[in-house]
């Protein structure tokens, strides 16, 4: 579904197969977010983003629930991330959720990314290095094949699908290193190119001894 008429290219649904054979946690909603989400989001560049914070997804919920095990820290990652877009100007409007204890753990975490509190949960290291599981990659792939055609931007993130997130943070770091060092290569080139000698100017060497000058009465 991309929607249609005016909006058509600007719906954008990732819907996970596969049941919970397994359950997807934070490694395959991690995996959406880097691939599909925020690219898409920064490229749209929206004035607000507006949530529909529900979480049938959150941990705790038996299989008749939901049954997915996404935890609180992922879904204060996820609100940091689209923190980063709409000019920093997010709304969270609390909608689903049947766990009480799941639906407030995740609420809280979720307000204290908002505010940038040294308390947010971050994602557990085991999350954070599992790669997503094989439902959610071939799910990811299928959205990316379907939006590129409206997102170009995806063709550059769909390498980063299969990865964890420790493996996909690293990648962006290397990324950013090359940048800066191609930056400052072109700032050194553009600096020596812009005090270099005028055309026609002759330049003296300090250590050469002054030539006599012949003189006649």
């Amino acid at each position: 579904q991309v929607g249609e008429e005016a909006g058509f290219g600007y719906n954008v649904n990732v819907a996970w197969s596969g049941g919970l054979s397994p359950p997807m946690g934070d490694a395959e909603y991690l995996a959406a977010f880097r691939s599909v989400v925020i690219p898409i989001a920064k490229d749209f560049n929206p004035d607000i983003v507006l949530v529909s914070a529900g979480f049938d997804a959150a941990t705790q919920h038996p299989p008749t629930l939901g049954g997915y095990k996404v935890s609180p820290a992922c879904f204060a990652y996820m609100t940091s991330a689209l923190s980063s877009v709409g000019r920093g100007k997010v709304v969270l409007v609390l909608e689903g959720g049947y766990e009480v204890d799941a639906i407030c753990d995740a609420s809280d975490a979720c307000v204290r990314a908002l505010l940038g509190d040294e308390g947010t949960p971050v994602i557990s290291e085991h999350e954070a290095a599992r790669r997503p599981c094989r439902n959610a990659i071939e799910t990811l792939q299928n959205v990316i094949a379907y939006q590129s055609e409206h997102w170009p931007v995806l063709r550059r993130t769909s390498s980063l699908v299969c990865l964890s997130h420790l493996e996909a943070k690293g990648r962006e770091d290397e990324q950013e290193t090359v940048s800066a060092m191609a930056s400052l290569r072109v700032d050194h080139h553009q600096t020596s190119h812009n005090t270099s000698p005028e055309p026609g100017t002759a330049q003296g060497n300090d250590d050469e001894e002054p030539m006599d000058q012949e003189t006649t009465d």
